[in-house]
């Protein structure tokens, strides 16, 4: 027996194994990816925006079906029937006896159409603007994909810059509980210090825990937004522009909302919706006009005649509603109501959009500053914990002043982080209110991502650090 080459296997076994290794990539989570790779997975697979559509493409087929009651409606009835007769009499004379056996074939074309009803096309046109409105509401959704991916994503990248600074406290208070450990031990400072230093520590670690906790939220709520995995997404690099918003005018960002606005404009599509169901009330009054053509064929055994009848006709048919118990007026009044609550529900959502608009032009524009004012708040809680560390150092400052300044400056570092980030949600807040927001904005935000990534994979916990956790530092006496 032959064995076969070991390159030959070897090829084989690649073959072989070839097909389970592309359905394992495709079955495997996305890797890195970026902003806006993200944005197009969240447009091809968000359940709401489908959802959305498939709404949108139901309201347009049921325009289609209203278009259909306007044209030309044509039936046929046909029957074929057998009949048996048993009949039996009696009377004075010879009895007499007779049975029919019948076969009987009907055809029966009737056509119609409407010439003048104004029920129907009144339903037509409020198909019509029901399409206006669901379009406006599906834009309106789209756009709450967009904000919610990008608000996702930056989420994300908060929670791993907190994470980051949370780390390094923690790192920077154990060290300083070593040191006050040490310094205990020798007999240099009181118990009381290792104790507020210990109780910093488990301060410090706890806030790293509940941050690692946020960034494990936050990428299972942009996996819900796509129904994808991502393991690892790009950082925002640190030369983001930060300016105001342009137009830097927000009179002019109000008026781009009430033109452009999906939500607004679908509120106002549905005042016309609304003036149709009035419309459609009030066409109840008034006369349908049909013009009508059938044709009727019947043929029977009967009597053992072989014959037939037919007969056709084409006409036009008048209906008018004389009386109808006052069901016609109540149904204008009801749906006059309605319109008019439409009305106020248009205006409530303007308003509302205005105020949304104006909150977020000032928050944008305050951001601008707040992000510059946390920039410099880390360079002056740097010096501040520098001074504090030489005072320590020379006797003038406790271990307390030099916690509180290291907690300080890691704070000012997750303040800071923040504001960079609620710059860029805003912004983008900002243009889905004012109805601008598409990708391309997006794309444009995506430019600011830089080289790095963050993963979601988290580091092991430090032995040491647990095992620190209750524990009460002592000197022997």
């Amino acid at each position: 027996m032959l064995r076969q080459p070991f390159s030959s296997a070897l090829i084989s076994a690649r073959r072989a194994l070839l097909p389970s290794l592309v359905a394992a990539a495709w079955a495997m989570p996305a890797w890195s990816a970026d902003l806006l790779t993200i944005t197009q997975d969240a447009l091809n697979n968000n359940a709401a925006l489908g959802s959305a559509q498939a709404v949108t493409r139901s309201t347009k087929a049921a325009r289609d079906a209203e278009q259909g009651n306007l044209l030309p409606q044509i039936n046929a009835k046909g029957n074929v029937a057998h009949s048996e007769q048993f009949e039996r009499q009696s009377r004075q004379g010879p009895a007499g006896a007779e049975d029919d056996s019948v076969n009987r074939v009907s055809v029966t074309l009737e056509a119609t159409q409407a010439l003048f009803d104004a029920i129907n096309s009144r339903q037509v046109t409020k198909a019509e603007r029901q399409i206006d409105q669901q379009l406006y509401q599906l834009a309106a959704t789209e756009q709450d994909v967009l904000i919610n991916v990008a608000s996702a994503y930056f989420e994300i990248l908060r929670a791993h810059e907190i994470l980051e600074a949370r780390r390094a406290q923690e790192r920077a208070i154990g060290r300083q509980l070593e040191q006050a450990q040490e310094q205990f031990d020798v007999g240099l400072i009181a118990i009381t210090e290792v104790e507020e230093a210990q109780a910093r520590f488990d301060q410090s670690r706890a806030e790293r825990i509940a941050a690692q906790s946020d960034l494990q939220v936050s990428f299972e709520a942009l996996e819900r937004l796509t129904g994808t995995r991502y393991l690892s997404i790009d950082a925002l690099g640190e030369d983001v522009p930060v300016e105001p918003p342009m137009p830097n005018d927000r009179h002019r960002w109000v008026e781009l909302a009430v033109e452009k606005n999906p939500t607004v404009l679908a509120s106002q599509a549905g005042v016309d919706v609304s003036q149709s169901n009035v419309d459609i009330a009030r066409a109840n009054r008034l006369p349908t006009v049909n013009a009508f053509a059938n044709y009727n064929y019947d043929d029977n055994d009967a009597d053992g005649v072989d014959d037939y009848n037919s007969d056709g006709q084409v006409g036009v048919q008048v209906s008018l509603p004389l009386y109808t118990g006052g069901t016609t007026t109540a149904v204008i009044r009801q749906n006059t109501y309605l319109l008019e609550s439409s009305q106020y529900d248009f205006e409530d959502q303007r308003r509302e959009t205005v105020q949304q608009v104006r909150s977020r032009y000032t928050q944008v524009s305050n951001n601008v500053s707040t992000v510059e004012a946390r920039r410099q708040a880390i360079v002056s809680n740097q010096s501040a914990l520098d001074a504090t560390r030489a005072g320590y150092e020379v006797g003038t400052r406790n271990i307390v002043d030099v916690l509180d300044a290291e907690q300080n400056l890691y704070n000012a570092m997750a303040d800071y982080a923040s504001a960079r980030y609620d710059y860029v949600i805003n912004l983008l807040a900002l243009r889905q209110q004012a109805g601008v927001l598409d990708v391309a904005a997006l794309e444009k935000v995506n430019g600011w991502l830089g080289q790095d990534s963050v993963s979601f994979t988290l580091p092991e916990e430090d032995a040491d650090s647990v095992t620190r956790i209750g524990k009460r530092p002592t000197r022997e006496q």
